[in-house]
């Protein structure tokens, strides 16, 4: 038996003992889900976690030199961390990988030294550390693994000895916390780093065979009925990554401290992740952007996570972008879930109607010497928010601006064939060819089909149908801006301004833009807009229609008594414009859409 003892390990072998410790968090993101009650019954701990595994599987490369590997597991999981319990996680292996020494292999006494030093790393990172939680259980393992430090030489048998611990811990979890008592679960973060231990003694006890997988075979587990809670006090799970030097912890954290409760700094003096649940994640990333370049933001609506947990309302998740303009009254009645564009002022950049809305983008556009632009959604924050919808939905739509304006609908299709082929649901992306109010008529005609009762095929035949049966015209006070955004030409721009022009846009059913009509003031091209919105409905039955405007409620609500008056329809909605929008057309667009029957 002793020839079969492990008394050190080099940076290969720490390396695979993670993936393995990976790979037992991807078969149990059901389970974390559905225990999920604390710090907020979002059902998304295992998401959440089996998201930083996935980092750490898909970036971190194995190496002799352990120092090299720790930092290189340290550094995947913190740029792939989300939620309360992948950053604390993150922080955990930051803090081994900055105690290692730079030596060749590992023994046991240093491992069990490292670690034990690893948990005071973890429990800076947290504003309010709460026992009975996955702190908690991390470092009841660390301290008495470094107990045996000194009795044990053999990995596989302190690592036996230590997960033993973990899950003793892990059953106490559930009489330190009320909230957990009373649901009888553990915490799910707890119970996720203990099977990550699993996943460790398994690869030393199975011979040491390198787990290799491709993440498109990761299976994600449906999630069942979530367990109720108590009022959620702050309502968004905001996250950032931000870089520079000398990055201070402490500064962050007197910064922060006042915008909400669970926060979590985990990382280095060059880039620290933050989470923090708060109602004002505009209003935060302003202060988190002067103490160090933000580079990564991500905003979760637990209201709206918890609702889809505990009250799902239909087998049919339906998914758009915050091109389309739709109130979020409606998006919450209907549960529809928006992935936001970005809008980028030289280096800062903003969530579109997250992190900047559009009064505050107003503002923005006068004060700033950097003209905006605007970016797609990263084909990961797709991956990411597919992996979680097909963990409660039974096959999902999602419905996109114009891909003939916007890379959107691309980055939406390519995540979904992922996320597809790794939970086995379906998912549907379609290119509607279409923008702000008449996207958000189509969706939310989508959306009424879903409620009442019709099947995923027979929606998606519906999209690309009404998208044929929608007309949208846009009006611009000016062709300055779509000058400066690249949509209109210099010289084009140019003898338009002289001419005093203003521009009548609009999406063809190809998805592209044509100018409609070059009236030489606003009332006119009103008018003109109007007497085509007639033309265009002539004896046709409306099925509804929505007005977006960019500061001109003014313009709005003449439209909205015109086009009632011909329809005897109320609209389906008029709201401020996405800001995405506004950046290519200019303040005081108003964008008029109608769908038939």
């Amino acid at each position: 038996m002793e020839e079969n003892k492990i008394t050190e390990i080099n940076g290969i072998q720490l390396y695979y003992s993670f993936v393995a410790g990976a790979q037992r968090i991807f078969e149990n993101q059901k389970l974390l889900n559905k225990i999920n009650v604390f710090p907020v019954a979002d059902a998304d701990t295992g998401t959440n976690l089996a998201s930083t595994m996935r980092s750490i599987v898909n970036t971190a490369q194995p190496q002799e030199n352990l120092k090299l590997t720790a930092v290189a597991l340290a550094d995947a999981a913190l740029v792939g961390a989300r939620g309360n319990s992948g950053i604390i996680f993150a922080q955990f292996l930051y803090g081994f990988s900055n105690e290692i020494k730079d030596e060749q292999t590992l023994t046991v006494s240093a491992f069990a030294e490292y670690m034990k030093n690893a948990v005071r790393y973890a429990y800076e990172a947290i504003a309010n550390p709460v026992e009975g939680t996955m702190i908690s259980v991390i470092k009841d393992w660390a301290e008495y693994i470094y107990q045996l430090k000194d009795k044990i030489d053999d990995f596989l048998k302190i690592l036996l000895d230590g997960l033993m611990k973990a899950m003793e811990s892990l059953k106490l979890t559930t009489g330190r916390l009320a909230v957990l008592a009373k649901s009888n679960v553990v915490d799910a973060g707890a119970k996720g780093f203990v099977v990550f231990l699993e996943g460790m003694f398994e690869y030393f006890k199975n011979g040491q065979k390198p787990l290799m997988f491709d993440t498109s075979t990761i299976e994600i587990a449906e999630a069942e009925d979530n367990i109720s809670h108590e009022d959620i006090t702050f309502r968004f799970c905001t996250e950032a990554m931000v870089v520079g030097t000398n990055l201070n912890k402490d500064s962050f954290s007197k910064a922060l401290a006042s915008f909400g409760d669970s926060m979590v700094i985990a990382g280095s003096p060059s880039k620290l992740r933050i989470h923090i649940h708060t109602d004002e994640p505009w209003r935060l990333f302003e202060e988190v952007s002067k103490l160090g370049t933000i580079t990564y933001k991500k905003v979760d609506d637990m209201v709206m996570q918890n609702d889809l947990a505990a009250n799902r309302k239909y087998d049919i998740g339906l998914v758009t972008d915050s091109t389309c303009d739709i109130p979020v009254d409606l998006l919450q009645k209907y549960q529809i879930q928006v992935v936001p564009l970005t809008v980028h002022f030289g280096e800062e950049f903003f969530l579109d109607r997250i992190t900047m809305q559009p009064e505050q983008f107003f503002r923005k556009l006068q004060s700033s010497p950097v003209y905006p632009s605007t970016a797609q959604p990263a084909y990961s924050e797709f991956i990411n928010r597919y992996n979680y919808l097909a963990t409660h939905y039974k096959s999902i739509i999602s419905a996109h601006i114009s891909s003939g304006m916007s890379g959107t609908w691309q980055n939406s299709a390519n995540a979904a064939r992922k996320a597809s082929e790794e939970s086995g649901k379906k998912i549907t992306v379609i290119d509607t060819k279409r923008i702000t109010s008449s996207l958000g008529l189509i969706v939310l005609r989508a959306a009424e089909m879903i409620d009442s009762g019709a099947g995923h095929n027979e929606v998606v035949e519906g999209i690309e149908k009404w998208s044929q049966n929608t007309r949208i015209l846009v009006t611009s006070r000016t062709m300055k801006y779509m000058v400066k955004s690249g949509r209109v030409s210099y010289s084009k721009g140019l003898l338009g301004k002289l001419l005093g022009i203003k521009p009548i846009v609009e999406v063809k059913s190809h998805g592209k833009t044509e100018v409609f009509g070059k009236p030489f003031s606003e009332k006119s091209s009103m008018k003109l807009v109007m007497q085509e919105m007639t033309r265009f409905i002539g004896n046709n039955k409306v099925w509804g229609y929505a007005i977006s405007h960019a500061d001109n409620q003014e313009a709005a609500d003449w439209y909205s008594q015109q086009l009632e008056q011909i329809t005897g329809k109320k609209p389906v909605f008029v709201q401020q414009a996405s800001p995405v929008l506004v950046t290519n057309t200019g303040p005081g667009v108003v964008a008029v859409s109608v769908m038939l029957e």
